[in-house]
């Protein structure tokens, strides 16, 4: 009887089988491989970019929001086992990207720059009206036309007035007795000087013995014509406003302040402005009056300097724009951040605060107190230390990466402020 071995199929099987045993005793080690993964790769692999605004999207690399070509955050952010729970976690290559950038939190003396517009005007106190001192009628206009320039004694017209006529016929009867009758003589020359006529003026009467029929007015300012309110012939009454005369040789400028402005400017502060028809040059006065009132329709108060225009460049409505720099006494020592560190919800004021001590990039959201703004910066009142590294730039990217996440950001809180507020 044939045994099963006598079969050579069977044979050589048994000694492919044979030979596979060997070969695996022999070549296979028991210590387990070591998985040599490519960690960079499978940590690129895990990144999840997506848009701030349209959350579906969802990418494997950075790039633009097919949808409103915003630039793409990191969702996914790889945290450690030392982050905290709340805080979000960024890879060098996701801040630079987002371009995020820190600075150190530190105190100094704020200083607010309060930014004005304004106006040249003409001063107040150098406008001055040509009048005309006895009632006639216009025979000679000898400035004719608005702008012009006049001079202290200039001849500006002739009027011809028949009281004036009568008062120098009175003046001369009165002359020929004046050593029997000097009162009559003084009343006589005290009517003329009451309408204006210089002692000169009336001398020259006294001395031809003939009435003028035609009386001078003369300017008793310099400056320019800023309005001509008569014509040649026309019939003027005593006090009749011939000439308005503006004098510039020194000139206001009136900045527009509005209410929030008003709590840091003070007379005497010195304020530095530039005028848009002479950029090339800059000005520097003093603060004199602050209108104590406030206009009820432009919501502002008149902030008034007072600026030598001897040259005559600085003409009125010339527009201007000043800028004060004041010193907040009051917040001395405070700490002060850039004003694009925080953001503001309208009644709550956050920052995101590095983690100390780590040396990944992770944030936390901090709620503050927050004191004036001073143009670019903010003074802290409360909320952050001396030393603490906040966002200062590409705040709004680690604020959006932190609602996709569902941690506390700008729109949300963290439970234990939820129930502080409660409370």
């Amino acid at each position: 009887m044939k045994t099963i071995f006598s079969n050579k199929y069977v044979r050589y099987g048994l000694f492919i089988m044979a030979g596979l045993v060997i070969g695996w005793m022999l070549f296979h080690s028991p210590k387990v491989a070591q998985d040599e993964h490519d960690h960079s790769a499978e940590e690129a692999k895990n990144e999840i970019w997506t848009c701030s605004m349209h959350p579906q999207i969802k990418m494997d690399k950075p790039g633009k929001c097919p949808i409103c070509a915003m630039d793409l955050i990191l969702l996914n952010q790889n945290s450690t086992a030392e982050m905290d729970a709340d805080a979000i976690h960024f890879s060098e290559n996701a801040a630079a990207l987002a371009n995020i950038a820190t600075s150190i939190v530190s105190r100094q003396l704020p200083s607010k720059e309060v930014r004005l517009f304004g106006k040249v005007q003409a001063d107040e106190r150098l406008l001055q009206n040509q009048v005309a001192y006895t009632a006639g009628r216009i025979e000679k206009l000898l400035v004719n036309f608005t702008g012009e320039r006049v001079s202290k004694g200039q001849l500006l017209a002739l009027i011809y007035s028949p009281d004036l006529i009568t008062a120098q016929q009175e003046l001369l009867e009165a002359a020929k007795s004046k050593q029997l009758q000097p009162e009559i003589y003084e009343a006589a020359k005290e009517r003329l000087q009451q309408w204006m006529l210089s002692d000169h003026q009336i001398a020259q009467i006294e001395s031809s013995g003939q009435v003028k029929t035609k009386i001078e007015v003369y300017s008793n300012t310099s400056g320019i014509v800023s309005n001509k309110r008569v014509n040649t012939g026309d019939y003027v009454s005593q006090g009749t406003v011939l000439f308005d005369v503006m004098n510039l040789s020194q000139v206001w400028v009136q900045f527009d302040a509005y209410e929030s402005d008003l709590a840091f400017l003070q007379v005497g502060n010195s304020i530095t402005f530039s005028l848009k028809a002479l950029p090339e040059k800059t000005f520097t006065a003093n603060i004199r009056f602050i209108d104590p009132m406030i206009d009820p329709v432009n919501r502002v108060a008149k902030v008034r300097v007072e600026v030598s225009n001897a040259d005559g460049k600085l003409k009125p409505e010339m527009f201007a724009i000043g800028i004060v720099k004041a010193n907040l006494n009051e917040y001395r020592d405070k700490l002060v951040i850039p004003r694009t560190a925080v953001l503001w919800t309208g009644k709550r004021s956050v920052v995101y605060v590095k983690e100390p001590e780590t040396q990944d990039l992770n944030f936390k959201m901090r709620e503050i107190e927050i004191g004036p703004m001073l143009g670019n910066s903010y003074v802290v009142l409360d909320g952050l230390e001396e030393g603490e590294e906040i966002v200062t730039d590409g705040t709004f990217s680690v604020d959006a990466a932190a609602q996709l996440e569902g941690k506390p950001s700008m729109m949300n809180r963290s439970e234990e402020n939820s129930d502080e507020s409660e409370e």
